[in-house]
């Protein structure tokens, strides 16, 4: 049997194939009794749209590729959550691709992985180099997430510099002195690990507290292992910090159980503050006090960004800038809103969600 057609369906409703048009891109003009009608017709032949077509005749697959480092980190569960619910309401579709952090990986991303099934990219890089984005010019368009590696591309993130700051001022206020970062970073790179790091030093001084360079705790990566070992080695190692700023939920989430195995009491003894405010954290024992970024606002962002480049890309009209970008010549770099959330690990009892 024939796959219905438009023609078929307006038949069918007793309308004109523009009547039925209108309806299956929903304008506004036409009476709910007319809707009615077609939707019926529809219904009734089983017809679907031709989303080849439509894509050949925009110039568009509307697909588009969502590039985590990790998708088992649940920050990157959680914001491709609200990533893949943003696309929708637009009638897009999202490919959600892990880089392992791999650098090829990442810039394969940027090439859109060597094809033209999308039409651009969400990326969270984090080993990207500032000339792997330079050589991306004229490629699929491209919304950064996270530390800004240069200019040559939109860019979504929180200001995680002052977030860190006014965790570790939170720290200050309760009278912490001995805060140890987890997870921080002094060197010269670009990325996240760096400007919370740099965050935390700025509280420090400005408190009047000396800056120790083993006040950072590194790590191989972001993990609730991670974490743990850190505090781990640090504890066995004699020191006896009063707080800790952990520069993701994940590695809170390991320090707090290395704290319980050590006899530690949190908050009492040492206070704890995290970064993301993932599930995870507000279902712990104790709760976990977190800068929590506004994930809907980053994916909401990042999506009106990229739909605004790759309409750039696919207009007759659009014509490339002296770098190869296509449509207006400066890349856009929105900061979106953070707070911090007050729990049990910072706040006691007096930091419940609620009463018992």
């Amino acid at each position: 049997m024939a796959r219905p057609r438009i023609k078929d369906v307006a038949r069918h409703a007793g309308v004109s194939e523009k009547t039925v048009s209108n309806v299956l891109n929903d304008y506004v003009h036409v009476s709910e009794r007319t809707r009615r009608v077609v939707q019926e017709a529809i219904d009734q032949l089983g017809y679907r749209i031709n989303l080849a077509g439509r894509h050949l005749r925009s110039g568009r697959t509307g697909i588009i590729a969502l590039v985590v480092p990790e998708l088992d980190v649940p920050y990157f569960a959680e914001l491709a959550r609200h990533v893949v619910r943003e696309a929708e309401n637009r009638s897009l579709t999202v490919l959600i691709h892990q880089s392992g952090a791999d650098r090829e990986r990442e810039k394969a991303a940027l090439a859109g992985f060597g094809s033209d099934f999308v039409d651009g990219v969400i990326l969270s890089p984090l080993a990207l180099a500032p000339e792997d984005l330079r050589a991306h010019a004229g490629l699929p368009p491209t919304v950064l997430l996270g530390e800004l590696l240069t200019d040559g591309a939109d860019h979504v993130a929180i200001d995680n510099e002052l977030a860190a700051r006014e965790a570790t001022e939170h720290l200050l206020a309760l009278g912490r002195r001995h805060i140890l970062a987890v997870g921080g970073r002094d060197d010269e790179g670009v990325g996240t690990a760096q400007a919370r790091t740099r965050g935390f030093r700025a509280a420090l001084a400005e408190a009047g507290i000396a800056y120790d360079p083993a006040s950072l705790l590194p790590v191989e990566a972001f993990h609730m292992s991670d974490g743990a070992a850190a505090v781990r080695r640090v504890l066995a190692g004699g020191a006896r910090p009063d707080a800790l700023l952990c520069l993701n939920d994940q590695l809170a989430l390991g320090a707090l159980r290395t704290l319980h195995a050590y006899g530690a009491r949190v908050p009492e003894d040492v206070a704890v503050v995290g970064f993301d405010d993932v599930e995870g954290g507000r279902f712990s024992v104790p709760s976990l006090s977190t800068v929590a970024p506004d994930k809907e606002a980053v994916a909401r962002v990042a999506i009106d960004l990229l739909l605004r480049r790759i309409d750039e890309a696919t207009r007759p009209e659009s014509r490339p800038d002296d770098a190869g970008r296509p449509g207006s010549a400066h890349p856009q770099d929105h900061v979106v809103a953070h707070r911090l959330v007050l729990r049990e690990s910072t706040e006691g009892a007096a930091g419940r969600d609620g009463v018992w």
